[in-house]
């Protein structure tokens, strides 16, 4: 379903109605919709800085058969009728440089991105067909379940850690999936006062998305638990981080 139209540009007797449709696609994954709170679209003139149009991307992720196969040449369209999209008409009396602007996943902020793509749009020339102007927003959403923010633990020489790490457009990761769990690295990063302590790899934790493992608490104080997933293959990668305070034992 397209998202509410919008449109800012002033309009004269000669403008033309000019639908633009734009899709973000999660790296190596699929489309970013509505299961992920959607992108925040913002197409503005790239020359003047005026704001054309703003929304949401809604629909969902798209047809797996569609995106995730190694076939497919230079036209090959990888949206379906459901795939999420922002759809805006503008009203053009000259061509302009556009610039789209694609903000989010806005449901998992911590791991919310910003990319920014241009080209002419002319007057009454759609860009509409096929998959419309799409975007790609590299990373993962890592999402830390454990330990929770500012928790302060006893007298306890390790604290359990457990993350979850999906695509930017929500898809699950597992062993032997489509995004497999065993080709990724998931560590945690471990600083005490501000000084790395430890680097402790999390395995799959046997849960869809979800890895897990323990990191050493060898002395009081401040510590930060920096969690990253890397796709070596891409290089997609994702980051979050929570908070530990060791008491005196």
């Amino acid at each position: 379903m397209a998202a509410a139209l919008f449109s800012f540009g002033v309009s004269s007797a000669s403008a033309e109605p000019t639908e633009i449709v734009v899709r973000v696609l999660s790296k190596d994954a699929k489309f970013i919709g509505t299961s992920m709170g959607g992108m925040r679209i913002t197409l503005r003139d790239a020359e003047t800085g005026e704001m054309l149009a703003t929304g949401l991307t809604e629909g969902t992720t798209g047809d797996t058969s569609l995106l995730m196969h190694t076939r497919g040449g230079r036209r090959a369209q990888l949206s379906d009728a459901t795939a999420a999209k922002y759809q805006a008409t503008l009203d053009l009396d000259v061509p302009r440089l556009i610039e789209v602007e694609a903000f989010g996943p806005l449901a998992q902020r911590q791991a919310a991105q910003r990319i920014v793509s241009s080209q002419w749009v002319i007057p009454g020339r759609h860009i509409n067909k096929g998959d419309g102007w799409v975007l790609e927003l590299p990373g993962f959403a890592v999402d830390v379940l454990a330990p929770p923010a500012h928790v302060r633990v006893g007298d306890v020489t390790s604290v359990d850690v457990r993350a979850n790490v999906v695509t930017m457009c929500g898809c699950p990761v597992e062993p032997k999936g489509i995004w497999d769990a065993d080709t990724y690295e998931v560590e945690a990063i471990v600083s005490l006062d501000g000084k790395t302590v430890a680097r402790v790899p999390l395995a799959f934790a046997g849960e869809t998305s979800q890895f897990a493992g323990s990191v050493p608490v060898a002395a009081p104080g401040f510590y930060d638990v920096l969690v990253y997933a890397y796709d070596p293959a891409t290089g997609n990668t994702g980051v979050d981080r929570t908070t530990f305070i060791a008491a005196r034992k």
